[in-house]
């Protein structure tokens, strides 16, 4: 017997080590009386414990007497809502860190007015009450990029950037992104081209550049795709820019379509240094569109940077509902109809005592590089709306004649030219139950977004308010997106 419980401590860590690779059988064999299920390493807590996320440091209040100017590059992704529907979906609520309110906001397509004229992009502007703090208000900005049907987009010519390592071999990944590829290829023009790069341990070009009359040759590439081995994403970006330097189409949209994980583990790595490659590539025109997949190993924070700084965006595909609303919905949104795209909010001292930018907090620029055009700033695709909030405290003067505050935005049509400058003054004072419908939309999503962060700023916010708020713009829901978020902020209500 004493021979029995020593070979069974004795055995004890090292079945527990293993037990995820044994047989319940084996299990009960070998040590009779302990639960098998109970033997199991514990998991994280929560299935997103590996990713990787920027911490985000709100912004604060600003009193119009010390600096009554407020700069900031717009940021037209969208990952970061993806990723929470994702976390959700999970069973738990995604990270503080992860929430990142200007890419809630702009998730959605705003019911804002076409350019008009020679100008590809709008602007407009309102003012309502605050729903979480009666005695502040709020000021929706708003930028519309102007439209271009599918038929007359310019000349594409795509390189498919392909993680295929081992840690991209799950349902959620791989096969996802392999879905929406094939999806992409269904709706190119004839006209388009597309190269294939994958990568794990080595870098391939797998597909040269080939038309998308030939979608047959296209599509056989992508459905072989299979993931193992270790990540030497750097090496692949530099090949991938390369390719689309080699194809480079004039006047088209030469850009680099990246999918993975973002867990690169050999070569370049940091994030750094990625940056640094993508803003040289960026200066050749060449622009870059991340896809993030999958969680616990996603490595959030470099992707977005990368994104950011080469004249990208970031999107998270958690289901093949995300890969119809980026490669078929908004597909157009690959197409830069405004670079450098920056904004800049001056406050009337006498009418306004303090604002705080709701979100954008890595976007904010130092006041004087809004006219400077060698600043980079965001890019605004074909169709595409941008949209940032201002909460406002009201000075004595509020609501007499005169703008509360004046928005200026420059923007260039193309890489390398002059910006062109638009301005927009704010005047209306509205409630929020006489607002527009898209500032109750927009107060919403903030209202959620700041208790998913717990803010310190979220006021008498609830759940059940945003809730409402989002309700009110279910009129202008052409995908449904807006009535998804209703019950998605249901279900972060019961977490």
């Amino acid at each position: 017997m004493k021979t029995m419980r020593f070979l069974r401590a004795m055995m004890l860590p090292v079945l527990l080590c293993y037990a995820s690779a044994c047989s319940k059988e084996a299990f009960d064999l070998y040590l009779p009386g302990i639960s098998y299920d109970e033997a199991l390493p514990e998991s994280p807590e929560k299935p997103d414990g590996g990713d990787k996320f920027d911490e985000i440091i709100e912004n604060d209040f600003i009193k119009t007497e010390v600096q009554n100017i407020s700069t900031f590059s717009i940021d037209a992704d969208g990952a970061s809502y993806a990723y929470m529907r994702k976390c959700l979906n999970m069973g738990f609520k995604p990270s503080p860190n992860s929430v990142r309110i200007e890419e809630y906001l702009n998730y959605f397509t705003f019911d804002y007015a076409e350019p008009k004229g020679e100008h590809t992009v709008a602007i407009n502007g309102e003012i309502g009450e605050c729903p979480w703090n009666p005695d502040h208000r709020l000021i929706r900005l708003g930028v519309k990029g102007k439209s271009i049907p599918a038929n007359q987009l310019p000349a594409a010519n795509y390189v498919f950037l392909i993680d295929v390592s081992g840690s991209m071999n799950q349902d959620d990944k791989l096969p996802l992104l392999k879905e929406g590829l094939v999806t992409l290829t269904d709706r190119l023009n004839p006209s388009d081209r597309v190269s294939i790069i994958t990568y794990s341990g080595t870098v391939q070009l797998l597909l040269e550049s080939t038309l998308a009359s030939d979608s047959g040759t296209i599509k056989k590439a992508i459905k072989k795709l299979s993931a193992s081995g270790s990540t030497a994403g750097g090496e692949a970006l530099k090949m991938a820019y390369e390719e689309a330097l080699a194809n480079y189409i004039n006047g088209g949209n030469n850009r680099v379509i990246m999918g993975t994980d973002g867990d690169f583990n050999v070569g370049v790595t940091s994030t750094d240094a990625l940056v640094e490659m993508v803003q040289d590539y960026a200066s050749k025109g060449i622009y870059l569109t991340v896809c993030g997949f999958g969680s616990g190993n996603l490595n959030d924070s470099m992707m977005e940077n990368i994104s950011n700084k080469g004249n990208g965006t970031y999107e998270y595909i958690d289901s093949e509902d995300e890969l119809s609303k980026v490669f078929v919905n908004e597909r157009s949104k690959f197409q830069a109809v405004a670079n450098d795209s920056k904004v800049q909010v001056t406050f009337n001292k006498e009418t306004v005592e303090s604002y705080r930018l709701i979100g954008y907090e890595n976007r904010v620029m130092a006041n004087e590089d809004f006219e400077d055009d060698t600043k980079d700033a965001g890019e605004i695709g074909a169709g595409q709306t941008i949209t940032a909030l201002y909460e406002i405290v009201p000075a004595q003067k509020f609501g007499e004649d005169g703008p509360v505050a004046t928005f200026d935005f420059r923007y260039k049509k193309s890489l390398g030219e002059e910006s062109i400058p638009l301005s927009f003054e704010v005047k209306s004072s509205t409630r929020i139950d006489e607002a527009q419908t898209e500032l109750k939309f927009a107060a919403g999503v903030a209202a959620y977004g700041m208790l998913l962060r717990d803010s310190k700023y979220k006021g008498s916010a609830t759940y059940d308010m945003a809730i409402d708020l989002v309700g009110e713009g279910l009129s202008f829901d052409k995908y449904g997106y807006r009535s998804q978020l209703q019950e998605l902020i249901r279900i972060a209500k019961e977490k």
